[in-house]
């Protein structure tokens, strides 16, 4: 089984980090990863996109030019690559920053406040990580324990971070199950 996603948006909303969490959780499954970053000059404020596959085989490409998922966290990222995604795909778009629905109608589509979230939540910059709770929420790409796991380690030295970037993880998790009709699915380590 492989999971494929292309994460977008500008630079500085985290888009690289979480990829990278979701490459290192995949890989601490006993799984094969890629990441691939890809970014303007620009940096900051410019567009950034990775693309994460995590499959059961050697990884043959970690160039994918139709993904089972798109993650688009502003408007030029979704008109970008909302057409690459391959139909029956998941289209996680950020409504906070983008005022338009997806144009297609033979994908899955979680509609993700992301940014109102993250203020909700008292962490601005923890949009990113409702976004990857959402995708795992709609995919089960990766169990969550494995996620939390990599999340507590990236943010260590700020305890703090840590338990903000998990709630962020969780609300988008919810989020993402309901939309993709796997409600009921819970996170590791949050049976009751």
């Amino acid at each position: 089984m492989q999971h494929d996603v292309i994460m977008a948006g500008f630079g500085g909303q985290g888009i690289l980090l979480i990829g990278k969490i979701l490459a290192y959780a995949g890989m601490n499954e006993g799984r094969q990863v890629s990441w691939l970053p890809s970014y303007g000059p620009e940096m900051r404020g410019g567009t950034c996109n990775c693309t994460v596959v995590i499959s059961d085989r050697p990884v043959g490409s970690p160039v994918i030019r139709s993904p089972r998922a798109v993650l688009a966290m502003n408007l030029p990222s979704l008109e970008k690559f909302e057409p690459d995604l391959r139909p029956g795909g998941v289209l996680l778009i950020n409504t906070s920053l983008i005022n338009r629905s997806a144009e297609r109608d033979d994908v899955t589509v979680v509609e993700v406040r992301a940014n109102d979230i993250a203020n909700e939540l008292g962490n601005p910059r923890s949009a990113n990580m409702v976004v990857l709770g959402a995708y795992l929420g709609a995919t089960g790409a990766v169990s969550m324990d494995k996620v939390e796991a990599v999340v507590r380690d990236n943010f260590a030295a700020k305890p703090k971070l840590v338990e903000l970037n998990l709630r962020a993880l969780h609300r988008g998790f919810e989020i993402g199950s309901v939309a993709a009709g796997r409600a009921g699915a819970v996170p590791v380590g949050e049976e009751s």
